[in-house]
């Protein structure tokens, strides 16, 4: 595993430094100067057996590059996890701080890259801390934005599709059939033990 870790985050990091390269190039030669395509053709002539110098992952490399700019967050974060999520975040996300803030839950969590997109599409960020408590005023600091963080809410039931006048017996069957997506929703600690358990 930690092999296979250390593979992935050279490969991470080599595709960053081909994307500063790409823009270094760009910004010398000018932007119609087809440097992806030509730079495509070339790698791919040199190196057969890669499939990874299309020019469409090249634009991604150049993207990743032009997006993380700093190489200690790349080497501590993004290249925590494999490419193609990098390229789910570049592409379902315009905001910077989301951006990192789906990285870091990625690598925190483990997820793959399913569950990242159904996080993004179920806007976790967004709802992150919502709940309305009194965590503020009875725990102290640390604590508190602690406790807020666990707690997500509102809880998102757009994926039961439920009517307004559902009871909760429809509200425990809907959950049922749709236990995996629900528990991915809730985040990291959650288990299902029973139906009805008492």
């Amino acid at each position: 595993m930690r092999a296979s870790l250390s593979v992935n985050r050279e490969l991470v990091v080599l595709y960053w430094q081909m994307g500063r390269s790409i823009l270094q190039r760009q910004g010398e030669e000018g932007w119609g100067a087809k440097v992806i395509d030509r730079l495509s053709r070339d790698l791919r002539r040199e190196f057969p057996e890669m499939r990874s110098f299309s020019p469409r992952n090249l634009k991604y490399m150049r993207a990743f590059a032009e997006t993380w700019k700093d190489d200690g967050f790349v080497q501590q974060v993004a290249a925590q996890i494999p490419w193609f999520h990098n390229c789910v975040i570049l592409d379902k996300l315009r905001d910077r701080s989301e951006r990192e803030w789906y990285l870091r839950k990625t690598v925190e969590n483990g997820w793959s890259r399913n569950v990242l997109v159904h996080q993004i599409k179920s806007d976790l960020f967004g709802s992150q801390g919502k709940a309305v408590t009194n965590l503020r005023w009875t725990l102290p600091p640390p604590q508190s934005d602690l406790a807020a963080e666990i707690l997500k809410d509102p809880y998102n039931f757009d994926f039961l599709s439920l009517g307004e006048r559902a009871t909760e017996g429809d509200l425990h069957r809907s959950l049922l059939a749709h236990l995996r997506d629900f528990l991915i929703g809730l985040g990291v600690g959650f288990a299902f033990v029973a139906s009805k358990y008492p």
